[in-house]
């Protein structure tokens, strides 16, 4: 028999206390670990070599410390890691975009770690005769970490951009390959945030870069075929709390650069015949006031939440004056019916939207105005548009899954109404929907809001209250969870693992509103309904006190961290993963990359005390006390600008000066990865495969498997 980890465990490592005492509002808060952020914490972003020794030490003895502890169940972590990659197909490929004489696709190699950007001749060439264009698993030979974040050829398809991550940090360089010699141009732009965009000559590309503080603050376009020719400025932003994005209009027309914070909203035009021609606004910056645009013959095509609209509409605007004193309603506003995005054609609108937390797709015939949706059965379901390089076209291509429905990919033609199945997603070792059954069921949240719940289980499970369960959960920056499909979890349900998805408000499942609901003034709702959801499964008979283990990463990391403040009892484990902890120190320090950004979504607990009051009664960090706790498997990423290493490294230390019990508390950190952690598809495995070895641990299933 398996030994128990409770007999072999080895003492955890402890970190030194240094208190430093800060003073804000009145209030005098100190911190016994605010040394684990190093000061050079910029330099270590780029380069985690540069890592202060004992913060260093610290973190590797807590890496050796939980290679130990879960050293006796490496073999059930390698079985896990098999099982899903048996579950991948080993050559994959996406269905190949027409656009012009070319259709381009990404595929993965016979073993490959990284995509292969490849094109076919759009006359239906065999993808065995395709031209490859860049091969991601040669680029990133020899390196610790890669990434490739965007790869986008040029209007005349002769060449192709191309940026890399070599440091997890999200600091991006851009390339550009000639894909006739399959050679790249003497230019490397470096500190870009991988945002970029071609215009029409096929030799300007537009680009962001960031700033000391890792923000996305000014768009510069250059010429990539004349290295020795400087950059031009095209445009900066001077207020830190907004971020940037440039892209380029369906249309083909216009470059948009798109200043936004999480509540509003400027857009700039630049004519992409004339890239030298300055931006020009649609429509001045409100404060509240949100839009995206898309051009269509002399109109532009607006999302907008103006005029009280909270779950958006689409107006319509004279390209020639493009402000809002002239939008027209084209889809009107309804209340509870979000329009979460659009895709615009030269015949045809397509939107994409949400109601009683399921997606539908919605297409309208510009000439006519006449609409349809198109249909799904099943009770839960995940629905996104498939964009395209096209404009002028009917064909729209859309993905569905369900939580035992493999991915499918859809052509559809708007006008004919025929559907084309295109790809289903393959499952080498096998997959029958029929062994599964999904369900949905609803929560009542302490103010009575029903709250949605999504379920996956074998249908073979008896579900008497015994089962374990994991319930997922994330709730913030308008994010919604798809009830969609994913092979990992197969191997959680198949060992009778009850698999949940909590759509709690933070997230937009139920609307703007659902958002609106979950955020600042009410950001705690996130947390009690999670909990709610929780005790609804035990109520319904799906799992039990104990049994559940809370998964979360980011601000869904957060989510753990509070409720394990508020109702550890709930919960076997925990599995927070890159966890935004910290979240009142974080919030307090305006050079963070994302702090100036973030006030709309959490509030500004420098300027405000009522704020800043706000965030210490619920900061996980800040309310950690002497209690008995859930075990709990915490991950961090040196190199994340997104939620800085420290934040979990202090959040485990202060757990493991002042909870009570003896359960297992591991802090795993990725010393060569950021924010995503691994960027190769197997490489993730490793990772999924540790949070499942410790979810199965925790619920008493491991040694159980290891005895088979």
């Amino acid at each position: 028999m398996a030994l128990s980890a409770a007999m072999t465990r080895p003492s955890p490592p402890a970190a030194e206390r240094r208190p430093e005492t800060v003073e804000l509002h009145g209030i005098s808060r100190t911190d016994d670990y605010a040394w684990l952020r190093d000061p050079e914490w910029r330099d270590v972003l780029r380069d985690p070599t540069k890592l202060s020794p004992d913060i260093r030490a610290y973190l590797e003895a807590e890496n050796a410390h939980t290679e130990a502890v879960l050293g006796p169940y490496e073999e059930l972590k390698r079985r896990l890691v098999a099982e899903m990659r048996a579950r991948m197909p080993e050559e994959d490929a996406s269905v190949p975009s027409p656009d012009g004489p070319w259709a381009y696709f990404n595929r993965f190699r016979e073993g490959g770690q990284h995509p292969q950007w490849c094109r076919i001749p759009r006359d239906g060439a065999p993808e065995t005769d395709a031209t490859l264009l860049l091969d991601g698993d040669k680029e990133a030979e020899g390196r610790d970490f890669f990434r490739i974040v965007a790869a986008r050829h040029s209007p005349d398809h002769r060449l192709l951009a191309w940026a890399t991550d070599t440091a997890g940090n999200e600091l991006y360089t851009i390339r550009v390959r000639d894909l006739d010699s399959g050679t790249d141009l003497a230019i490397a732009i470096e500190g870009n945030n991988g945002g970029f965009a071609w215009a029409n000559d096929s030799r300007t590309l537009f680009y962001l870069l960031v700033d000391e503080n890792h923000r996305a603050s000014s768009v510069w376009r250059r010429r990539v075929d004349r290295p020795d020719e400087e950059a031009v400025l095209v445009y900066r932003e001077d207020d830190p709390g907004f971020f940037l994005g440039v892209a380029r209009l369906a249309a083909g027309r216009f470059l948009a650069i798109d200043a936004h914070q999480r509540n509003t909203s400027e857009v700039y035009l630049v004519d992409a015949d004339d890239p030298a021609s300055p931006p020009r606004v649609v429509a001045e910056r409100t404060e509240g006031i949100e839009y995206a645009v898309e051009q269509h013959g002399d109109r532009l095509i607006i999302r907008t939440n103006a005029d009280d609209c909270e779950d958006y509409k689409l107006v319509t605007a004279p390209l020639a004056a493009p402000g809002r004193e002239n939008w027209v309603d084209l889809v009107p506003h309804r209340p509870g019916c979000l329009i979460r995005g659009y895709d615009l054609f030269e015949q045809h609108l397509v939107r994409l939207e949400t109601e009683n937390a399921l997606p539908r797709i919605v297409v309208r015939d510009l000439a006519s105005d006449a609409e349809h949706a198109i249909a799904f059965d099943e009770a839960a379901y995940a629905l996104n548009l498939g964009g395209g390089f096209e404009y002028a076209t009917t064909a729209l291509r859309f993905g569905y899954s369900s939580m035992t429905t493999p991915a499918q990919v859809f052509d559809y033609d708007m006008a004919s109404r025929a559907r084309t199945l295109r790809k289903t997603q393959k499952v080498p070792s096998g997959h029958d929907p029929a062994a599964y059954v999904t369900r949905r069921i609803t929560a009542t949240a302490s103010d009575g809001t029903e709250i949605p719940v999504s379920i996956l289980a074998r249908a073979d499970v008896a579900l008497d209250g015994t089962a374990p369960l994991l319930l997922y959960g994330y709730g913030s920056y308008g994010i919604s969870m798809p009830a969609s499909f994913g092979t990992n979890r197969l191997s959680l349900v198949d060992r009778g693992v009850v698999y949940a998805i909590a759509h709690i408000r933070g997230g937009m499942e139920g609307g703007y509103r659902w958002y609106r609901e979950g955020r600042r003034e009410a950001k705690t709702n996130t947390f009690t309904d999670y909990i709610a959801c929780a005790e609804a499964l035990i109520d319904a008979g799906y799992t039990a006190v104990g049994r559940i283990v809370g998964h979360g990463g980011s601000a869904g990391g957060m989510l753990m961290g509070a409720v394990a403040n508020l109702r550890p009892d709930l919960f076997a484990g925990i599995v927070a993963e890159v966890p935004f902890v910290d979240v009142l120190s974080t919030m307090c320090d305006a050079s963070l990359p994302l702090t100036p950004p973030e006030f709309p979504e959490w509030g500004n607990p420098i300027e405000d005390p009522e704020v800043f009051r706000r965030i210490a009664a619920y900061s996980p960090y800040d309310n950690v006390a002497a209690r008995a706790y859930p075990a709990m498997l915490v991950t961090a990423g040196i190199t994340d600008p997104r939620v800085t290493y420290w934040e979990p490294a202090k959040w485990v230390a202060r757990l493991r000066e002042l909870k009570t019990d003896d359960s297992l508390l591991l802090l795993k950190t990725e010393m060569a990865a950021g924010h995503a952690g691994a960027a190769g598809r197997f490489d993730k495995l490793e990772e999924v495969a540790l949070a499942y070895t410790f979810a199965l641990l925790t619920v008493g299933l491991a040694d159980k498997e290891l005895d088979r």
